[in-house]
């Protein structure tokens, strides 16, 4: 069930796509005509022969020719004729006929070049509880995600982290300071925004104990949005989620490097998450992705909350993934921005903070967006960060100064990196 909605979900934002595409041609080819007919129109205005003009093209108030008119008369020599300029797309009734939206659009696509790009997108913790809870219930969920649709819903494949238990049941969890649980009625709205993947390998999953988490993979399985970083196993925690889009195929893999308890840890006989602590089983699991995949992408939680400064060991790991075969490194926990850095040619985004989250934004918590990477099938990809700020629990996108701020103190605290006015990470 958790393939056919998944490839379902998949094709329908490439529907989307090709819907946006028609009507833009439609558009401009109207907007095209009525300029010319205007053009035609204002010549015709202020030209001395515009009585001539109607004489030709007008059938006359009796039905008789003019003086100086020539013939209409389809056997006269001097019988005007005007080509048709624009093809005939009447269907059989004589109707003009475009396609309909909902309409099968068949495309041949050859098979995938280096020279071909999908569009991958990645946001930080979503965690819809407290008081963003009491916003989804005036306004309902898909008010969440209003402001970004267009940033979740046009990039071929979109992923975030999923930082609480989807569940109806379950035991709460004693020894940490907050526990959490969500409702299933959360997701189909991620779903109708554009969700494709989400990391369950955080230190929230196991809120509501096992139970909860197999829940969670169950709900997320039932919603068509597919999961990584958590199993009944070990082998089925580090086991990628690999998803194809036009003969390119991108593999997701889920880590944690903050598990509350060792009991958490999935292992050969123990449900729980895909930690990494010691890289050397995550660095195995890259590689074997990396010969399954076109393109690996490591989506880890790690680092100090509410500090924007690294932990010493979070470039250490970027970098050993990389090393193991990943193209890039997505990182969650600390629900604020961290910087950005390339490593052999190759993208590590330390942190993306939070994206729906269940505490109040104010300052830096509430700094947040969108990252776009447009990957070619050998795993180079062009990173573009749309600088965002949370406003009553919907992330929504900064214009002028306000986006200008924003990206100049990620560029301040970033590694060699410097983000352009257009939000374009550069290498320097």
């Amino acid at each position: 069930m958790q393939r056919s909605r998944s490839e379902a979900h998949s094709q329908e934002k490439l529907r989307r796509k090709k819907r946006l595409k028609r009507r833009i041609i439609v558009n401009f080819t109207l907007l095209g005509v009525i300029i010319i007919l205007l053009g035609v129109w204002l010549a015709v205005s202020n030209s001395d022969k515009l009585s001539e003009w109607f004489d030709i093209f007008g059938d006359g108030s009796n039905g008789q020719e003019q003086a100086g008119k020539p013939s209409t008369d389809e056997n006269t020599p001097g019988n005007v004729i005007l080509p048709s300029e624009e093809p005939d797309n009447s269907n059989e009734n004589g109707v003009n006929a475009l396609p309909e939206d909902d309409a099968e659009v068949i495309d041949s696509e050859p098979a995938a070049s280096d020279d071909d790009k999908i569009s991958l997108s990645f946001v930080g913790d979503l965690l819809v509880a407290e008081y963003v809870s009491a916003i989804t219930e005036r306004e309902g969920y898909d008010y969440l995600y209003k402001e970004a649709l267009l940033y979740l819903s046009e990039p071929d494949l979109t992923a975030g982290n999923l930082e609480f238990p989807i569940t109806k049941r379950g035991t709460p969890v004693v020894g940490t300071p907050y526990v959490y649980k969500g409702s299933p009625d959360v997701l189909p709205s991620m779903y109708n925004a554009g969700f494709d993947v989400m990391s369950l390998a955080n230190n929230h999953a196991l809120d509501q104990g096992v139970e909860g988490m197999l829940d969670t993979m169950s709900y997320l399985d039932e919603a068509g949005i597919s999961h990584m970083g958590a199993g009944s196993n070990d082998t089925e925690a580090f086991a990628p989620v690999i998803k194809e889009v036009r003969g390119i195929k991108v593999a997701y893999i889920g880590l944690s490097r903050v598990v509350p308890f060792p009991s958490w840890k999935a292992d050969k006989y123990n449900a729980g998450l895909a930690e990494s602590y010691d890289t050397t089983r995550a660095n195995a699991a890259i590689a074997k992705a990396k010969e399954q995949a076109d393109i690996v992408v490591v989506m880890v939680h790690w680092g100090k909350e509410r500090v924007d400064k690294l932990e010493p060991y979070q470039t250490d790991f970027g970098k050993q993934y990389i090393d193991a075969g990943a193209d890039l490194v997505i990182g969650s926990h600390p629900h604020v921005l961290q910087g950005f850095e390339m490593y052999k040619g190759k993208w590590i985004a330390y942190s993306l903070g939070n994206f729906i989250f269940t505490s109040y934004p104010k300052e830096t918590a509430g700094e947040t967006g969108v990252l776009d990477a447009l990957c070619t099938k050998s795993g180079d990809c062009e990173l573009t960060f749309h600088p965002m700020f949370t406003v009553n629990a919907q992330p929504t996108p900064l214009e002028g100064d306000a986006a200008k701020t924003l990206l100049d103190r990620l560029s301040s605290i970033s590694f060699g990196v410097r983000l352009e006015a257009d939000g374009r990470l550069v290498s320097d």
